[in-house]
């Protein structure tokens, strides 16, 4: 494996990084909850949850930030190697982990690391182990 330097952009991924922090720091000020985006998914699509609004403006801010990126910068081309099955064998996994390990990469990784959650750690150890784990067997020993 190489990395190309030539598209290494580490001030764009940094600003990235911050943006999400801040994004997921503000969200807690202003609701009292982490930024889970499972979570937020999930009680969007219930009837009664309280503060869809605020919860609909995060995700819509999730969606419409790559297309005023693109107003700026060319968005970089996306490529799978895997066909539509595999998206959705692999969508449904993430689903199903997310719900037995109670909360996603966001919610674990970003928010829960930062307020230095234990079980966050633990899940998010797990969620790269199980990720590292996925593309060896991939890779290597199915020859994907």
């Amino acid at each position: 494996m190489s990395i190309d330097w030539v598209s290494f952009t580490p001030w764009s991924a940094l600003a990235g990084g911050a943006l999400i922090g801040l994004a997921a720091a503000i969200f807690a000020l202003a609701n009292g909850r982490v930024a889970g985006i499972s979570g937020l998914l999930g009680s969007l699509l219930q009837r009664n949850a309280e503060g869809r609004g605020e919860k609909a403006a995060f995700v819509v801010g999730l969606l419409l930030a790559p297309l005023l990126w693109g107003l700026f910068r060319a968005l970089p081309a996306v490529h799978f190697e895997v066909g539509g099955l595999g998206l959705i064998v692999a969508g449904l996994l993430v689903g199903i982990g997310t719900r037995y390990g109670s909360g996603c990469t966001s919610g674990h990784g970003v928010c829960g690391l930062s307020r230095l959650s234990p079980r966050s750690l633990v899940a998010t150890l797990c969620f790269m182990a199980s990720g590292f784990a996925t593309v060896f067997v991939l890779r290597h020993l199915l020859g994907g």
